[in-house]
């Protein structure tokens, strides 16, 4: 067996454990003495009644239907960061730098990696959910398999053809024969769980066989920046590597996640991991098994979240919705009518709290299908009808797209910046379109509100409060008129370089 191992020694996948150490997901980690003098009196699974304190019959019950999963790839598969959920160019340590970087923690170096000359070999678990041989496991278990193989409970290694599988949401489902019914697992509810709530965390982690692990789940929706899914159930089960597409069970004995990731400072569990809810991860295994793939919607605008700030510039009630930041030319956006500024409350009636919940509910619906999208623009609600679009690896349903960022001025004291028309020679020494209009920050004052926002030299002011701005004399009497208004905020569309943000700018007290 390979010794090669390629983790984010912060936060893990925690599947394909390359062997000798198998990648883990999270189980959850807690004092059982502590765990059981909490626990209910008893818990009936399939009709038996667990004894005071212990999880004997739970186990009992679901242990038969947990498998090992093992896959071979090629070792430089194994190794590379394009094909490693932990390699220095993966997508995910961007995901989990913006994590875990806003609460100052730092990234440390990786463990040291080895290669194989030909073949290695991982670890993950899966869960057994039909009797005819359906197995759920995440998609990085099984990514860049050249062969599966599952490993029963009872130590039966059968082979397995991968069903389906959908890498945003991580997810897949294999499949094995046999000639005689398979133990089984039910999916829960877990939509019911409570902080606080116990739970057990069943898998394989380093290899080392079929563990069991008890905890309380610790938070809900966490979102880990890696796709549109990321709604992710916070436990304290202890979970390695290896422990990847395990079952999470709750006190009746059934599905209510699967382990998928672990935070770790030094490669092990440290007692935080996270689980894909299985309301979420039951719709998606449904469709895998029926058409082995999933296309998911796409509408093309970058959007970012409605702050209170934000709420007052454009008269919203609520600092709910996704604000449009930009819409992507010749999309089902662009070809709806959604304009940069507009605020989605709503998408086929149902309402939109956040730009998370837009991602969501866009990859949930089948390209090709129409809704009613519901924008507040420039004070007043409007009906849009959108055609979704179908997503494609290059395409983001919804993103919070951040941009990068000087003459004489027009003062506008009331936010802190100097202003300039967008000339020839703006547009030489900024690299901008022949046909940028707007108004050009050409200077920021320290300690003022536009600084304190993020506010650049260079960057461009399209819009000021959803209005279009062509000038520098049009964005500071757009600004003034805001400050008359009574509007504590004044609301700005900014270009710096390729993308656009809106910036919410408050007005200096005096």
């Amino acid at each position: 067996m390979s010794n090669i191992i390629r983790r984010n020694r912060i936060l893990a996948l925690v599947g394909a454990a390359i062997i000798a150490v198998p990648l883990a997901t999270p189980i959850i980690l807690g004092n059982n003495a502590a765990f059981a003098a909490s626990s209910p009196p008893a818990a009936a699974v399939s009709g038996i009644i667990a004894p005071a304190g212990s999880f004997a019959s739970i186990v009992a019950a679901d242990k038969p239907a947990v498998v090992t999963i093992t896959t071979t790839m090629k070792a430089e598969a194994a190794a590379s960061d394009e094909t490693s959920p932990f390699g220095e160019n993966s997508p995910f340590n961007e995901q989990f730098r913006q994590f875990f970087g806003q609460n100052g923690i730092p990234m440390p170096h990786e463990a040291p990696r080895q290669r194989q000359s030909e073949r290695a070999e991982a670890l993950g678990s899966g869960f057994i959910i039909s009797p005819d041989g359906y197995i759920v496991t995440n998609n990085h278990v099984i990514d860049k398999a050249l062969d599966i193989k599952v490993t029963l409970d009872d130590g039966i290694e059968l082979p397995a053809k991968l069903i389906g599988a959908d890498p945003k949401s991580d997810l897949a489902v294999v499949k094995i024969e046999t000639k005689k019914p398979l133990a089984t697992v039910t999916w829960g509810d877990s939509d019911t769980l409570q902080l606080g709530d116990q739970i057990l965390a069943i898998g394989n982690p380093f290899g080392i066989g079929t563990t069991v692990t008890a905890g309380i789940v610790s938070a809900r929706g966490r979102d880990l920046h890696s796709g549109p899914y990321d709604d992710f159930i916070q436990i304290d089960a202890p979970i390695n590597h290896g422990n990847s597409g395990g079952p999470l069970v709750d006190h009746d004995g059934h599905v209510v996640g699967i382990n998928t990731a672990i935070y770790s400072p030094n490669g092990g569990s440290v007692g935080v991991g996270f689980a894909i809810p299985s309301d979420q991860a039951r719709q998606v295994v449904a469709k895998l098994m029926k058409d082995g793939s999933i296309n998911h919607g796409f509408i093309g605008v970058q959007i970012q979240p409605v702050t209170a700030d934000i709420a007052d510039a454009i008269g919203l009630g609520k600092a709910e919705g996704a604000l449009v930041a930009g819409v992507n030319g010749n999309t089902p956006a662009a070809k709806a009518g959604v304009e940069p500024g507009d605020v989605i409350t709503a998408l086929g009636g149902k309402p939109i709290s956040s730009p998370r919940d837009l991602s969501r509910m866009v990859a949930d619906l089948a390209p090709g299908s129409q809704e009613e999208l519901t924008v507040w623009r420039q004070g007043t609600p409007k009906d849009l009808r959108l055609t979704i679009g179908e997503n494609s690896e290059d395409q983001q349903q919804a993103s919070a797209d951040e941009g990068k960022s000087g003459p004489a001025a027009h003062k506008i004291p009331t936010i802190g910046v100097g202003l300039a028309d967008v000339t020839a020679e703006v547009r030489q020494a900024l690299n901008l379109p022949a046909k940028e209009k707007g108004a050009v920050i050409a200077s920021v004052a320290p300690g003022k509100p536009a600084a304190d926002a993020g506010l650049q030299e260079g960057d461009i002011i399209i819009s000021v409060n959803q209005h279009a701005v062509n000038s520098a004399n049009e964005a500071k009497t757009a600004v003034a008129d805001a400050g008359k208004a009574g509007r504590k905020a004044v609301l700005l569309l900014i270009q710096r370089g390729d993308n656009q943000s809106f910036v919410t700018v408050p007005f200096s007290i005096g």
